[in-house]
């Protein structure tokens, strides 16, 4: 390959995100240049969440380089513990990325902290000490490594090895990435990241990409067709929560899904369908992430531009308030509804939802609503599929609340509109891997592939090897 002095080809491996959601992880080795292609820790199960603990399957002191799709934790959430393990390359992502990286690992090691000390007092880990998984001194640490790019601009991160971030319209800042490795006609190395959807309020449409050798997309939904867009439903929630004065509870990613439910109770109240219920942003970082999706119109669709040009808060709505202190969330237990609580983390895993589900899980007047994928192994899973009590620091809770599922409100692409931003391709890949999905999803996706396009698709393994060469002389490996 032009540009390329080694007896070995370029190689990709997938280290993470192949058989599951979380963790996403690719290593590329070019000569003896090496690239992660994300760094994402392990959510859900037990057994996968034991890998952040491991030592990684690759020295984090000989990569060259990282590069990031987006700043969800589950594609970035390893970057504190690589960097105390000795990573001292660039990572390169786009500016919105960067901005959120410099929130949202903060925050990540904030709660970690908090939860070792939290079992340390109460005594219900097995561990003695209980220690965080990584600390706000190892996350502060990863963000000198910070290299912001924009959308469209080739950038080199190592020899050999260039970098293409187009937008994925998933959260601010996301991307599909393009590594063209070698000179003269590179090999085009395309990662979808996590793809987002067309006609969505906020973030521009996912941009097409005209060519690849080879194919990384990812598949959480690419076995269903999402419902349409779901607005009345949440009205319809939002009316009983107020007739019966109770409390809604939504766990809820700060990043991505908190500003879309933010837009959809905003335009409900003003046009009359919903009364204006007070709205308690539950995040150490809400006000940080809602003033940064403000700060970069590279991304905004034409509805949000035309907000932010007459000068409106398109993020928020009449009795919006931020809830900024442990003192102040710890007061929200003590308040009758009616009012609407949305609080990290999305699944449950983690952050100030905890406490508000520990306090009222066991309350019938509570509706815990479900706004995301929930991964196996985390307690919104266990919630959406009608489990009698949730574990909640170290006790079994009884759920008598209600549990209401809110379709269509996904960031991700479903099965048509995976379709619809392959068909943008001029030409196949040479091989579509599908990553970041359930076997069941990934497995339906590459049938749906097969059949649609007449492609050459198949489901990603977790360790595989595969070599990076143009179809003469392709071969791959585990």
């Amino acid at each position: 390959m032009p540009g390329i002095r080694s007896s070995e080809p370029p190689s990709l491996q997938f280290f993470g995100a192949a058989g599951t959601v979380t963790g996403a992880k690719f290593l590329l080795r070019v000569g003896r240049r090496q690239v992660l292609l994300d760094s994402g820790l392990f959510q859900g199960l037990k057994a996968l969440r034991l890998r952040n603990w491991q030592e990684p399957p690759f020295d984090p002191a000989r990569l060259d380089a990282i590069v990031l799709s987006h700043a969800h934790l589950d594609h970035s959430g390893y970057l504190p513990l690589l960097v105390r393990q000795r990573f001292r390359g660039k990572i390169f992502c786009t500016s919105g990325t960067a901005d959120l990286l410099r929130v949202m690992l903060l925050d990540s090691a904030h709660l970690l902290e908090a939860e070792a000390e939290r079992a340390n007092r109460h005594g219900y880990s097995k561990h003695r000490p209980a220690l965080p998984l990584y600390t706000v001194e190892d996350a502060e640490a990863s963000l000198r490594y910070l290299r912001p790019c924009g959308y469209g601009r080739p950038v080199q991160v190592t020899d050999g090895v260039t970098a293409v971030f187009r937008r994925a319209g998933h959260i601010l800042g996301s991307a599909t990435v393009e590594l063209q490795i070698g000179a003269g006609q590179p090999f085009r190395l395309v990662y979808s990241g996590d793809l987002g959807r067309w006609d969505q309020p906020i973030l521009r449409d996912p941009e097409l990409v005209s060519e690849a050798d080879i194919l990384l997309l990812e598949s959480t939904y690419g076995d269903r067709v999402h419902a349409a867009h779901p607005a009345e439903a949440l009205a319809r929630i939002v009316q009983e929560i107020a007739q019966r004065q109770g409390v809604l509870l939504i766990p809820a990613f700060t990043v991505g899904r908190t500003q879309l439910l933010i837009w959809m109770l905003r335009e409900l109240e003003s046009a009359g369908r919903i009364p204006a219920l007070p709205v308690y942003i539950d995040s150490p970082m809400g006000i940080n992430v809602a003033d940064i999706y403000c700060r970069h119109p590279e991304d905004h669709d034409l509805d949000m531009k035309m907000l932010m040009d007459q000068r409106q808060c398109p993020l928020c709505c009449r009795q919006y308030h931020l809830v900024k202190t442990v003192e102040e969330s710890k007061a929200l237990n003590r308040q009758a509804g009616p009012m609407i609580v949305i609080a990290g983390s999305g699944m449950a895993t983690g952050g100030r939802i905890l406490h508000h589900l520990n306090r009222r899980l066991s309350d019938p007047q509570t509706t815990v609503l479900l706004v995301g994928f929930q991964a196996a192994g985390t307690r919104g899973r266990a919630l959406q599929d009608g489990a009698a009590t949730i574990r909640m620091f170290g006790q079994d809770v009884p759920v008598r609340a209600r549990v209401a599922v809110l379709d269509g409100l996904s960031a991700h692409a479903d099965r048509q509109e995976f379709l619809r931003w392959l068909r943008g391709f001029r030409t196949p890949p040479q091989r579509t891997y599908l990553v970041h999905g359930e076997p069941p999803q990934a497995q339906g996706l590459a049938s749906t592939i097969a059949t649609e396009l007449g492609w050459d698709v198949r489901v990603a393994q977790d360790g595989e090897r595969i070599d990076l060469v143009k179809p003469a002389t392709s071969r791959s490996r585990t």
